[in-house]
């Protein structure tokens, strides 16, 4: 599945390098191809696409939808599988993901928490006397 989720990726980043889809919303935008995601009988493969800067997202994906049939078609040659899988498109949100964990992990409240403590009093002392 992950190589055939790979191939179909490269098939599709070509295509659109290429200019091979005829469409002025995606002759405007840089779109890049993440990464792909098929189903386990190799019959549906999700796309995750994400135009340069998040720009008219919705645009492009209606784009998208518009070619999904002349890119399947083209997937199905350029990858060679028995079955040309049924192609459907989604924007990508692994990027806001990564975007909103960075900007917690750069926030004070969790600096403050990963400092190194200071010697007077922060760490336990041990009590009694040796045994």
């Amino acid at each position: 599945m992950l190589r055939v989720a790979e191939l179909v990726r490269h098939a599709v980043a070509q295509l659109l390098s290429r200019g091979e889809v005829a469409d002025p919303v995606l002759e405007q935008h840089v779109v890049t191809v993440s990464r792909v995601k098929m189903s386990p009988d190799l019959k549906l493969a999700t796309v995750f696409i994400m135009p340069l800067g998040g720009k008219d997202e919705s645009e492009v994906l209606r784009a998208f939808e518009r070619h999904k049939k002349f890119l399947r078609g083209e997937i199905a040659h350029i990858v060679n599988l028995k079955f040309a899988p049924e192609v459907r498109f989604r924007i990508d949100d692994s990027f806001d993901n990564v975007s909103r964990i960075d900007a917690l992990l750069n926030s004070d409240r969790v600096r403050r928490d990963l400092e190194p403590q200071s010697e007077h009093g922060d760490t336990p002392k041990e009590s009694g006397s040796a045994r």
